[in-house]
């Protein structure tokens, strides 16, 4: 089969190299180096780094919220399908959210509890889940997953039983990454059941001390659970 009309020689090696980087950050996690992709990956430094500043141009990867490292983007997840709703939110809900997003300056998630499973219903366009599969397959690493455990009475251990008590939060502190960390606010329905959660990822610090992410999140909360559970 020829050629499109302008690809030169080179350029489907850039293609290999571009999808490689996508996978390297898939594999090796939200928050990974550029030098940490070039060392596994066996690129040359400068050649990770074009091809990275290039994937983020194009929305496939965004630098994570410390600008210390990479994560993959929203058309990869759009791609993928994993970060698709189930149903789109009305328009008073995305509108709550992206005051919201604006007011916390990190990434926010929506997701609900359907049969013991975490369904994403809307994720942060510009901060997106590091993992959406895993989320799923391992919830007890993720704050949004601590949240479905301690909704069902299965917390698995007393440290998050003790953020539930102190800050009504459950919260992951750079246990995936050493300067990153989630936690997740309750969305519950009229009578009061958790039915879902209000993640938010950022900076670490901004976990260890949540206060304010709970304060800025919480009217934000209490106003989406009735357009959306």
């Amino acid at each position: 089969m020829p050629e499109p009309p302008g690809l030169a020689a080179r350029q489907p090696g850039a293609v290999r190299s571009a999808l490689a980087v996508l996978e390297a950050v898939a594999h090796l996690g939200a928050g990974v180096s550029a030098q940490r992709i070039s060392t596994e990956l066996g690129l040359p430094r400068a050649t990770t780094y074009r091809l990275l500043n290039l994937l983020v141009e194009d929305e496939f990867l965004v630098r994570t919220p410390d600008l210390s490292g990479f994560a993959l983007g929203a058309r990869v997840a759009q791609l993928a399908g994993v970060t698709a709703p189930p149903a789109r939110l009305p328009a008073a809900a995305r509108a709550l959210l992206a005051d919201a997003r604006r007011a916390v300056r990190g990434g926010v998630h929506v997701v609900l509890f359907v049969d013991g499973r975490v369904v994403v219903l809307d994720a942060d366009p510009d901060f997106p889940l590091s993992d959406a599969d895993r989320l799923v397959r391992e919830p007890a690493r993720y704050a949004l997953g601590r949240m479905l455990l301690v909704a069902e009475g299965r917390v698995p251990d007393g440290a998050i039983a003790a953020d539930v008590r102190r800050f009504g939060v459950t919260r992951q502190c750079g246990e995936i990454l050493p300067t990153t960390g989630c936690l997740a606010l309750p969305l519950r329905d009229d009578r009061g059941v958790t039915v879902g959660a209000v993640g938010f990822s950022g900076a670490r610090h901004r976990v260890d001390d949540p206060s304010e992410v709970i304060g800025a999140l919480e009217p934000a909360v209490r106003a989406l659970a009735p357009l959306v559970v």
